[in-house]
This record gives structure tokens, sequence and C-alpha cells, in this order.
């Protein structure tokens, strides 16, 4: 099995308008599609949609239960990469597609807080100034806060 660990991803809209989470009839079982909106130049104004088919068993379809997502729900999640193999019910044609088994999900925040601060008026938060010495104030032994590896930069010509 291939690891896969997906962040910042949405759960996507249900097909033709059915839930876009589809519990098994005992609640034991979940399956639902994710989405994440990717970067590529051959694509009309440079991005796509990348999407996946997840299925949760037992304890972790309880907690997506418990976490009341539905579509439009940022998450990260982590699950085993697999293949899903069914029979086509009108051609009777074996079918196959990728699948993550959930191993574990949890919420998101994928940027909404910056949109919500500006709304409300507020400024978004500066980064974190470098570290002063308590006694006078000032970066001790020069320090300013970024310290090079040193050595030449084998990544661009200076």
């Amino acid at each position: 099995m291939f690891k896969v660990i997906a962040t910042d991803v949405v759960i996507s809209k249900g097909y033709d308008g059915a839930p876009a989470l589809k519990f098994s009839e005992n609640g034991e079982s979940v399956r639902f599609r994710i989405g994440k909106k990717v970067y590529d130049t051959r694509a009309e104004n440079n991005t796509r949609w990348v999407n996946l088919s997840v299925k949760a068993f037992g304890p972790v379809c309880e907690r997506i239960k418990k976490m009341q997502l539905k579509e439009s729900s940022f998450i990260n999640i982590l699950g085993r990469l697999d293949e899903d193999v069914w029979e086509d019910s009108t051609t009777h044609e074996k079918r196959s597609a990728m699948v993550v088994i959930l191993d574990e999900i949890e919420y998101c925040s994928s940027g909404g807080g910056k949109q919500k601060t500006e709304e409300a008026g507020e400024q978004p938060r500066a980064a974190a100034a470098p570290a002063k010495s308590a006694s006078n104030g000032e970066m001790p032994g020069n320090f300013t806060g970024f310290e090079p590896f040193g050595g030449v930069n084998s990544f661009f010509d200076e």
C-alpha cells in the first residue's frame, strides 16, 4: 500500500444532488470524495481540480459522524491508497478506481481567517520580530534574526 497525506482538501459535493457523504445502511462505513485545486499551466486559468474517492470504516467513520462534516468542509487526511474493484450494474464489466482508505482525519483551516479578519476591519498580524536581549533591547552578538548556513548555494548562480 502507498501512504497518502492530503492537507487542505475540500469535501466535494455529491453527484447530481446526492449527499456529499454516503453512509452505509448499518452506519459502519462512509464514502465521499475530496478535491484540491492545483496549479497546471496546461489547464484553463492555470488551475485544475484533483479529486479522489475516500472510504472510512469503524472508529474513523464514527469520528466523521461526530465531526458533522458536509460538502465544502476543509480537512486533512492520512490514509492508504488502494484499488476499489466492482462490477458495473448495466454492462457487467469489471471496473476499478483508486480510493483512499482513511486512517485519520481532522479539520483544516484554509485561510478563511484572513478574509474574516479583513471583513472585521482588523489588521492581519505581522510576523514575529526577532527576539531581543532583555537587558538592553539589542540583538545579541549582532544577530539579525537570519543566519545563512554558509558555503556556496549550489541552486543559484552568484
